[in-house]
């Protein structure tokens, strides 16, 4: 009995908790956030958008951070300082990363996320491990602390985020499905 309440209590929380999501702002103006938690983390997988940008200290426990990308922004026009300071952020919310001099960062397009019932809350997979790509990280407390002056508390609705997102898409194809037949 103790067990199944323990589970109706976890329930019960995953429910009625609002998700608080860290949001933060490169030097160059994207925006970057992260969750608290291993449970925040859950809802930022589970509601991502195709424009954002997962980063995670490789092998270690850390934050995942993600970056959002103007749309039709392509990864391999980013400034590399900017990928370099959501790895600093990714290892300094590193429990073990932190302490660490180097660590090696982790990064992918959220849509390469592959997520299953059966891991633990926070793990992840990838569909193709061959788009998840690699930085070295030595510590480097000015990029944080520059990053940790912009960092502010919100609860936005992830999943209406994502609609609005999947909507805004939907009436995008369909435009360019009228210009093509007018074209023709």
């Amino acid at each position: 009995t103790a067990l199944l309440l323990n589970l109706v209590n976890l329930f019960l929380f995953l429910i009625v908790r609002e998700t608080m999501v860290l949001f933060f702002t490169a030097s160059d103006g994207h925006v970057m956030y992260m969750g608290k938690d291993k449970y925040e983390n859950e809802d930022l997988i589970k509601y991502g958008l195709p424009e954002d940008l997962w980063f995670h200290v490789d092998n270690l426990s850390s934050a995942h951070v993600y970056l959002r990308l103007n749309k039709n922004e392509r990864v391999d026009d980013l400034d590399p300082a900017i990928i370099m300071e959501c790895a600093q952020l990714v290892k300094a919310n590193s429990i073990e990363g932190c302490k660490l001099k180097d660590v090696a960062g982790i990064y992918t397009r959220w849509r390469n996320l592959h997520k299953t019932n059966d891991m633990q809350v926070g793990a992840i997979g990838y569909h193709d491990k061959t788009k998840v790509k690699r930085v070295c990280v030595t510590k480097d407390n000015s990029i944080v602390n520059a990053l940790n002056r912009t960092k502010e508390e919100r609860f936005p609705n992830l999943a209406e985020l994502q609609e609005a997102r999947a909507a805004e898409f939907r009436a995008e194809q369909r435009q360019l499905k009228k210009d093509q037949l007018a074209q023709a």
